[in-house]
């Protein structure tokens, strides 16, 4: 994923960080410094920040292990100045799966929360572990808050919270999934409505009695805003994977392409794309395809081996494909993660076709069109 760095794996899952992450770290360790210019108070902040995002970890490795155990593997969880994303392989098929995949995380928290009750009240000699403050607060006790907080407010019915998973896997008992989603997602937007007019409300206006902090206010809004984006992008999502669904991919995959071979000169690739031609070029021998090139690859070989280098020396060996009879929200998502632009439809080793976002995107614009009806924000993002 783009602007993140793997940091390391849990559970046989790769874990993320996205670079905005870096800024809230030293947003809270800047903002802890300067209340009274002690080392001490950053340092305090930065270890309640950590302490926060393992919770965050642990809750989407909830979400992860829950969907596990319908066969539904994780690709990677990423770490976001709002918290973590779990990236599924694929939505829960049914509703009652996507119930316990989104009450999954909440659940950790809630967990986590008894926990940290059951140390406050039980555990005597782990009392002194509540005397150092974090960010104003004794640690066990704002531990425990941020549980119980992140758990409720994961429970709200707005995307991207899994709130918001819930109340579209209730609908989707009753109605099509599409529909439920676009339901779920107004709902969520309404949600953000709400939040961004507490949160203005505050910002510009000072109520008696209220202990609001000063930053919390531009927090909701934040928050609101990223939540309406969320739920829009979700229900755009949802209907272009529906309309995806029931294709086979070699209805969509681009028949004109060229091919290069092991032996070609990388000048033979450079004059295909000063062409126009495609960005991705599959490498075929004896008929059968043994490599992949990429417009990013040959870019950085170039200085190294010059027009006159071998395919050979730059193209990769291992590479993803797709069949002819793929649906093409499978391949979607394929290319969603691949590092290429391109994916090669392969026949019993047999180059049939190549599939690009771009090429998915103009697809659904035309059949759209077609239907009398007005593109999707989605399929004109592919395109572009």
């Amino acid at each position: 994923m783009k602007w993140s760095w793997r940091v390391g794996q849990v559970a046989g899952i790769d874990l993320h960080i996205h670079a905005t992450f870096l800024f809230l770290l030293g947003w809270v360790g800047l903002s802890q410094y300067f209340i009274r210019h002690h080392p001490g108070d950053a340092l305090n902040g930065l270890i309640f920040i950590g302490a926060l995002f393992f919770i965050v970890i642990l809750h989407e490795l909830g979400h992860a292990l829950a969907a596990r155990r319908y066969g539904i593997e994780t690709h990677d969880i990423t770490l976001y100045p709002f918290g973590g994303v779990a990236r599924l392989d694929h939505v829960p098929e049914k509703p009652s799966q996507e119930f316990v995949v989104a009450l999954a995380g909440p659940a950790v928290n809630l967990l986590l929360a008894g926990f940290f009750l059951a140390l406050l009240h039980w555990a005597d000699a782990l009392a002194a572990l509540t005397n150092p403050a974090a960010v104003g607060r004794p640690f066990v006790v704002q531990l425990l808050a941020v549980n119980v907080g992140m758990g409720l407010f994961n429970l709200l019915p707005a995307f991207p919270m899994d709130g918001g998973r819930v109340l579209r896997a209730f609908l989707a008992l009753r109605i099509n999934y599409v529909r439920a989603t676009r339901v779920a997602a107004g709902i969520g937007q309404g949600v953000a409505v709400v939040f961004a007019l507490i949160g203005l409300f505050f910002m510009f206006f000072r109520v008696t009695g209220f202990p609001v902090d000063n930053r919390s206010p531009v927090f909701l809004v934040l928050i609101a805003g990223f939540v309406w984006l969320s739920a829009a992008e979700e229900a755009e999502m949802v209907k272009l994977q529906a309309e995806l669904e029931e294709i086979p991919i070699s209805r969509i995959m681009i028949t004109d392409f060229r091919a290069l071979a092991p032996a070609d000169p990388l000048s033979v690739p450079v004059q295909l794309i000063q062409a126009g031609l495609q960005q991705d070029y599959p490498v075929v021998e004896q008929g059968q395809m043994v490599g992949m090139l990429a417009r990013s690859d040959l870019l950085s070989a170039l200085p190294k081996h010059g027009p006159n280098g071998l395919v050979r020396d730059v193209m990769r060996p291992k590479f993803e494909t797709a069949a002819p009879s793929d649906p093409a929200v499978e391949v979607l998502a394929q290319l969603q993660d691949s590092d290429y632009r391109s994916l090669p439809v392969v026949l019993n080793g047999q180059v049939t076709g190549l599939v690009t976002l771009e090429k998915l995107g103009e697809f659904l614009m035309l059949q759209a069109v077609l239907r009398g009806q007005r593109p999707s924000k989605a399929a004109k993002k592919l395109a572009r």
